[in-house]
């Protein structure tokens, strides 16, 4: 298990359970294991989840980002699930908590 912390100073948990969730969902994010904790820990945006979740959103490179869904209690966190996509519209149309894509 690894920690990473979020913009906001909370620590936000990658365990190996959620990796594995990760990697089974989405076998294309397998290496990618260190962009996702960089993701919520330098994101280039946060957007608000349905739930109460965060969004975070980082560009990695040929208009492919990275978006990580964690939850944040309030000194404690963890991952949920992360995926690549060239969709990033979508992310738009949700409520920006952090920053601004480019």
């Amino acid at each position: 298990m690894d920690k990473v912390v979020s913009r906001n100073g909370v620590p936000i948990r990658l365990t190996d359970e959620r990796w594995f969730h990760i990697t089974e969902g989405h076998p294309e994010m397998a290496g990618y294991y260190f962009e996702v904790l960089e993701a919520v820990g330098e994101p280039e945006a946060i957007y608000a989840g349905n739930d109460d979740e965060c969004i975070a959103v980082r560009n990695l490179k040929d208009e492919k980002y990275i978006i990580v869904i964690y939850k944040v209690f309030d000194d404690d966190g963890f991952v949920i699930t992360a995926f690549l996509t060239k969709r990033i519209k979508q992310m738009e149309k949700r409520r920006r908590i952090w920053g601004t894509l480019q």
